[in-house]
């Protein structure tokens, strides 16, 4: 998405002798030799290689989510409505598909997930929508969307701040997507978790989570572990100073179902997901990253996707990346991390 500048608070990075991590795919390092951000993360490295790029025309940024394809490539959801196929050791594009709506107009693409059968479920926060496309890019379906969910005046959502993040949950059987801001009358930094479950070839409606983000931050990715819980990124920005990137560990399973609550502000009862924080990713060592505009660690951008890519040993192998917004002052960003949840 195109981010708003809210205010934040900010945490000083740790200093930290570390090994340089030019661009090109990133050099692992050793976490054990100063690279925690952390108790519980980690960062392995980065690279820079396809910040300002094209491909086949079309230009290889302004990236809002990543998913692991299962013909072995990395997905990478241009909000521009493109969907790249990248190498996952080189990052290298290999494929690209242009995205539309059913009347042939672009998206502001920002959620992916793939399903086993291939085909890619999508969100656009305009509306939003979670649509279903074939590999071709060919719109297959569409899933419903509570009114409220809907942005003003159809519902109470505001502009440019609706499904920013979708993942799947339940082992597959079941889809959740991250609302980045509070609806209109929500109280501020309570967002919404809506999930809709399988139901014959589609989707219907689920149980839906309130999670409060810490104030100025909003939500831009989630990801589902198979224990029932999420990883969360909040993000935020302020002019002069850069963003603000924190990693949650969230669980939602003794969540009130909030899809009958028509306000939340405070009412008694509500259980909102609860959150540990993970890492802040200011406290990262930058392993000699530069930036085009402030920042309180070099490193950091504005980090918008992330994928689980694995696990290596006790830890999950996680691949966050940031959308340049096709800035000059923006840099697209491949990050690298190991993080621990137990």
């Amino acid at each position: 998405m195109r981010l708003r500048t809210v205010l934040a608070t900010f945490t000083a990075g740790l200093a930290a002798a570390t090994t340089l991590t030019a661009a090109g795919p990133a050099v692992a390092v050793d976490s054990a030799g100063g690279n925690a951000c952390s108790p519980t993360v980690a960062i392995d490295g980065f690279s820079d290689s396809l910040d300002k790029t094209s491909y086949e025309g079309n230009f290889t940024g302004n990236f809002s989510a990543l998913a692991l394809d299962p013909d072995g490539t990395l997905a990478a959801l241009s909000d521009r409505s493109a969907l790249f196929s990248l190498d996952r050791r080189t990052l290298q594009p290999r494929k690209v598909v242009q995205l539309a709506d059913e009347k042939g107009a672009a998206l502001d693409s920002e959620g992916l997930v793939i399903d086993r059968d291939g085909t890619r479920l999508i969100t656009s926060e305009t509306e939003p929508s979670v649509r279903r496309y074939d590999r071709a890019g060919h719109v297959l379906d569409r899933l419903p969307v509570p009114a409220a969910l809907q942005v003003a005046p159809a519902g109470r959502a505001v502009s440019n701040g609706t499904f920013e993040g979708l993942t799947w949950t339940d082992g597959g059987r079941a889809l959740l997507a991250s609302m980045e801001y509070a609806l209109s009358g929500d109280t501020a930094g309570t967002v919404r978790f809506q999930t809709w479950r399988r139901h014959g070839r589609g989707f219907v409606l689920g149980a839906q989570y309130a999670y409060r983000t810490d104030a100025g931050l909003g939500v831009p990715e989630v990801q589902a572990l198979p224990d029932g819980r999420l990883l969360v990124l909040e993000r935020g920005f302020t002019a002069g100073v850069g963003n603000t990137v924190r990693l949650y560990l969230a669980d939602p399973r003794r969540a009130t179902d909030t899809s009958g609550v028509e306000y939340l502000t405070g009412q008694p009862g509500v259980r909102v997901v609860r959150k540990t924080l993970l890492a802040d990713l200011a406290d990262c060592p930058s392993l000699g990253a530069t930036a085009k505009q402030p920042q309180p660690n070099p490193l950091l951008d504005n980090i918008e996707g992330m994928a689980v890519t694995g696990r290596t040993g006790d830890r999950l192998r996680v691949t966050l990346v940031s959308d340049d917004n096709q800035n000059a002052v923006q840099t697209t960003r491949f990050y690298y991390l190991r993080v621990r949840t137990r």
